[in-house]
């Protein structure tokens, strides 16, 4: 079958379509409905279907032959260990953590935080909650308390799972003074901690409310999966960012199960036995798709990665990772390629590794600059495919998808919707656009499985910040366009378009230009306010390592580069060279924070940003081209 058939059939009989889809997953009980849209616009896939996520993801391989293949392999350059685990290994382990949970009261329903680093009991602790039917809510280790306690506040768990430490590279990071201070702000007080102590630091435990997780898997006995309902949340995913109240998008178990199955074959083209590594993190929603659920669905092998693209210790990491493990494809942000690319422009490191096995990289989580694309491309002599989805989908919306049917390469765009997504760009007044303009890009509801079915205990907030726009589409929030190919270029953020003197220009398009620049390893491009004409584009520009030429030489190259592309419409007159961009630990640019800081508006510091310290840097640079002044 091939993709326009496939995607036909997915917007013509959805329930067929997903029907099939479905019967690839064991059921303890048949579904009633394949969607049940009577409680529209919160609809419900597989509704009266009962399952449990971790017997598919770990027990019906272990029945099925697959008991002794490989199914976790740990790999940690920052503690010199590594460790694989097979089907049945992390089964058994699985089932005596889940059983220390029962022991705790932990329940069906019971909502339960894991605040933890890359290591495999994190693994562990999201399949034992799925095992007892408990939701899990992963915090992003290393969060600060207050973005912690507002999590505890508003999941409410009956335990919260943490471990002694993290560790970045050359510095551990302690987590149980975090975890402390966290619980102290929270309104609400979970019954326990369970804490797993590191070898790395050794934290302190308070009698009565924590205790040792080795201690309690060692009294504890294995237990069985529970039965839960497709409708039944698996997992709670608070998006980071925000300002205010968090928003926890919910994730059902069926839709869920039914999603990841179907896209890490449709989609990634891997087939059980294959070999995947996510190069991401557990707590970002590309952790809990490709690191743990989908691999483990279709029993391939996954890779928990506890290290850098780059620094641990070169930017020869993931080629020895890929090496090693006989790696058969990469899933990673752009953003790792591009701290590789400024590193090593010219892929010596490569030289040294046998990537012979590797088939594919995918790369999402940020726009891919077609730059970007073309090196890695040029580099590894493999399809690289970009595509497109967001934390409340769960899974992509657009993309090559190589199991259907590998469609042309347009570098810049993550290909087409993927099926099941009915993709539309419409204007401010809810109209299609014309082919080639920017609009709101939007997705007709029903979404397909796996989407987010609302936000914890806060529906309103979830039709408020989705539907309300555009009633009977989900707002994705990025702006973009469909080109004549049906292709799909997701261009920036609705609130990254530049308003220049009434033309609205995008700031993707800004950055393929810069992008494109021999010396230019990575950038950005923010709207700055200007009197006259509304906004102003300003370039930031991180150049490659090896890079000697004076910035002055750069930047009136850069300039004149966006005037010849794009055009005098642009109006882009002004350019910096910085030495590192601000990011969010899962490698998204700062742009809307940076603007605050070229305006000189307040702002609150990103939760999730990678190291504070460079908005000062920013600011001070900002200065000297007359921004970011508050006189």
């Amino acid at each position: 079958m091939k993709y326009q058939e496939t995607y036909e059939h997915s917007m013509n009989d959805p329930q067929d379509f997903w029907a099939k889809a479905a019967a690839e997953i064991d059921w303890q009980r048949p579904w009633d409905k394949v969607l049940d849209d009577s409680k529209a616009p919160f609809y419900q896939w597989f509704s009266g279907g009962k399952l449990n996520t971790c017997y598919n993801s770990l027990d019906r391989h272990v029945n099925n032959g697959r008991a002794e293949q490989t199914a976790l392999i740990y790999d940690s350059p920052v503690t010199s260990s590594k460790q694989t685990f097979s089907f049945r290994e992390l089964r058994d382990q699985v089932a005596v953590l889940a059983g220390a949970l029962s022991n705790m009261g932990v329940s069906k329903g019971d909502r339960v935080v894991i605040y933890m680093p890359m290591i495999p009991e994190t693994v562990m602790a999201m399949l034992a909650c799925a095992r007892i039917g408990a939701i899990h809510s992963v915090v992003f280790g290393g969060f600060a308390a207050d973005q912690l306690a507002e999590r505890i506040d508003d999941a409410k768990p009956k335990v919260i799972l943490s471990a002694s430490c993290g560790i970045e590279v050359n510095k551990v990071i302690l987590y149980k003074p975090l975890l402390d201070s966290a619980i102290e702000k929270s309104t609400y007080k979970p019954e326990h901690c369970l804490l797993l102590q590191r070898p790395q630091a050794q934290a302190d435990m308070i009698d009565g409310r924590d205790i040792d997780w080795q201690q309690a898997c060692t009294q504890a006995q294995p237990v069985d999966c529970v039965t839960v309902a497709a409708t039944d949340p698996l997992y709670i995913l608070y998006t980071s960012g925000t300002t205010g109240k968090p928003k926890g998008v919910v994730r059902d178990n069926g839709g869920h199960a039914v999603a990841m199955l179907w896209s890490i074959r449709h989609v990634y083209n891997m087939k059980p036995g294959d070999i995947f590594w996510a190069a991401s993190d557990v707590g970002w929603v590309v952790g809990h798709s490709y690191i743990v659920y989908a691999p483990l669905l279709n029993a391939n092998t996954t890779i928990l990665y506890e290290g850098k693209p780059v620094g641990t210790p070169d930017p020869g990491a993931f080629w020895r990772v890929i090496e090693e493990h006989k790696v058969n494809a990469l899933f990673t942000a752009p953003t790792a390629f591009r701290a590789i690319k400024k590193e090593d422009p010219h892929g010596n490191y490569l030289e040294k590794y046998d990537l012979s096995h590797f088939r594919t990289l995918f790369l999402a989580g940020e726009r891919c600059d077609p730059d970007t694309l073309n090196w890695a491309e040029d580099l590894l002599k493999v399809p690289v495919i970009d595509h497109w989805w967001q934390t409340e989908t769960g899974w992509a919306i657009a993309a090559d998808c190589l199991g259907i049917e590998q469609l042309p390469i347009k570098p810049g765009s993550p290909t087409k919707a993927v099926p099941g997504y009915d993709v539309q760009v419409l204007d401010e007044q809810g109209n299609n656009v014309a082919e080639g303009d920017i609009g709101n890009i939007v997705i007709k509801l029903p979404m397909p499985p796996g989407c987010l079915t609302t936000l914890w205990n806060n529906d309103a907030h979830f039709i408020d910040s989705y539907l309300s726009r555009y009633p009977g589409y989900y707002l994705t929030g990025d702006a973009g366009y469909a080109d004549s190919d049906d292709y799909l270029w997701i261009m920036s953020r609705i609130d990254d378009v530049i308003n220049v003197a009434g033309h609205r220009l995008s700031t993707g398009a800004f950055e393929e230009v810069l992008a494109s620049h021999p010396d230019v390893a990575e950038c950005a491009v923010i709207g700055v306010a200007d009197k006259l004409k509304g906004e102003l584009p300003l370039g930031l520009a991180v150049l490659k390592a090896d890079v000697t030429r004076d910035s002055s030489d750069i930047v009136p190259e850069l300039i004149a580069l966006v005037r010849e592309k794009i055009g005098p419409v642009a109006a882009f007159k002004q350019a910096i060279i910085i030495e590192r961009l601000p990011k969010t630990r899962s490698g998204k640019i700062l742009r809307g924070t940076m603007r605050s800081i070229a305006d000189a508006k307040d702002y609150k510091m990103p939760a999730t940003i990678d190291d504070p310290a460079i908005l000062d840097e920013i600011a001070e640079t900002l200065k000297t081209i007359g921004y970011a002044k508050t006189e």
